[in-house]
């Protein structure tokens, strides 16, 4: 299948093809890009030409969009559902911006939409390689800590927790991101049973692929 992968970092998209391979039970080619984001404001804003150049530029065939949550809300909902659009939570931002850019296409006769799928790594995506080796790492934890004011673990400890430093090289980064996707790609229930809303949502849309296409 070939995919456009849009994250905060090349590390994370390296894990993240890892990953969605796991979920597709199939091996995946990266269309990449045009544009690049580093952080999540940028992801949000190059969200929209991105999906736009891949539709009519490219043959990818799907697009799947990673952030992290950081300490945004993380709210349960169908977050494609316009009605159940939260202004705080990122996946349903970035569900939005998918919305209104396809509002303005009028595709070719014949041509199919691309497939989506948007990941909310909580509180950031070293939380899913922890997933498995540290049992205080999880949504529960995150949301409950979130809820009372105070956590037991911040983001900065996350990082420290995955690559033994705060500022780890992006070589050795992409080198433990793949490392422990490869571990969860084993197990990839597991991801959705610690990570239910910002992992499982994710999930589910790229098992629906498979359904929209029969």
């Amino acid at each position: 299948m070939k995919v456009g992968l849009l994250s905060e970092s090349p590390a994370d998209e390296a894990a993240l093809r890892i990953l969605l391979e796991a979920l597709l039970g199939e091996s995946v080619s990266v269309v990449q890009p045009p544009l690049r984001a580093r952080g999540w404001p940028n992801v949000s804003q190059v969200l929209g030409p991105i999906l736009w150049h891949l539709q009519f530029r490219t043959d990818a065939e799907a697009l799947v969009v990673c952030v992290d949550a950081d300490d945004s809300t993380v709210h349960e909902g169908d977050h494609g559902d316009p009605d159940a659009f939260h202004p705080k939570c990122r996946l349903c931002l970035l569900e939005m911006v998918i919305r209104k850019t396809r509002k303005r296409w009028k595709l070719p006769e014949g041509r199919r939409p691309l497939h989506t799928a948007v990941a909310l790594a909580v509180p950031a995506v070293e939380g899913w390689y922890l997933a498995g080796r540290d049992p205080e790492v999880g949504e529960a934890t995150w949301r409950a800590d979130q809820a009372a004011g105070h956590h037991r673990y911040t983001r900065r400890d996350l990082k420290i927790r995955v690559y033994g430093t705060r500022r780890p090289t992006l070589e050795f980064e992409t080198r433990r991101a793949q490392e422990e996707a490869r571990r969860l790609a084993k197990d990839i229930a597991l991801l959705e049973t610690l990570f239910p809303v910002g992992f499982g949502y994710f999930a589910r849309c790229v098992r629906e692929w498979r359904r929209e296409e029969r």
